[in-house]
Formats: structure tokens, sequence, C-alpha cells
């Protein structure tokens, strides 16, 4: 018997941040110094796979009741990037956002292991923070 639909997120957020981080690697080769150059195109590439990694925790989530597993292996491949990412900056803006990023999935992981639905709104605000502050020259 097929499962009544949950009430789904739209997925405009994912695909503006999808095309604010493909314009960010389309314009990186316009910024001169190579280490500022490298740690942008590094920064972009862990931001998209942030995205696609929210992504597959959103879809996780809606089915943790069903297979928590899948939540849970989507929170490490979440939390991996993100460690990496944090190695990679020393931006403030950033580095606040991982860390609000941070603090979401060790809240979403606590309330899988309580059998709860894990609020991803955090999660999902941190990543909107580490999109922009990935992107050059985007100011919001």
């Amino acid at each position: 018997m097929a499962r009544p639909h949950r009430h789904l997120r739209p997925r405009r957020p994912t695909a503006t941040a999808r095309a604010a981080l493909a314009a960010a690697s389309i314009a990186l080769p316009l910024l001169t110094a190579c280490g500022t150059v490298q740690r942008a195109v590094d920064c972009t590439h862990t931001a998209t796979a942030l995205v696609d990694g929210v992504d597959t925790l959103r879809t996780a989530a809606d089915h943790a009741t069903d297979d928590p597993q899948q939540a849970t292996k989507a929170l490490d491949t979440l939390d991996a990037d993100l460690h990496r990412l944090s190695a990679s900056t020393d931006d403030p803006e950033l580095a606040g956002a991982v860390d609000t990023m941070s603090t979401g999935i060790k809240n979403a992981r606590q309330a899988l292991a309580d059998d709860e639905a894990p609020d991803l709104t955090p999660i999902g605000n941190s990543l909107g923070r580490i999109t922009s502050a990935c992107t050059p020259g985007d100011e919001e």
C-alpha cells in the first residue's frame, strides 16, 4: 500500500543554492591570489556537497521512523563534509555558520536517539549562511 505523502519542503532553496555556487565557481578564476582562489574553490565544492547532504538528510528524515540508519548515515556524511569545511576556513562568518550547523547535527542525532523527528531548521538555516559565505561578492 502506498504511503501518504508528507508535506515536503519546496526544493527551490536547494536550486538557488546550487545556482549561487555554480556562479561562484565561474567567478573564482577572477580572484587574484592563488591561495585565496584555492580556498574559495574548496569552500564552494564543500558547500555544494553540504547542499546535497542536507537534501539527502531531509529525505532520510522523512523516513526516519522506518529506517533511522539512513538518517544517521546522512548525518555522518554531512558531519564529515562540515569538518572538512571547518578545517579549511578562517572566515568568522563561515566559522559561525559551521558551528550552528554542527549544533543542529548534534541535536538531530539526539532526536533520532530519542525516537523523535529531528528539527532540520537550524541545519537548513546554517546551510544558507555557508552558501552565502562561500559565494564571493554575494552580500545579503
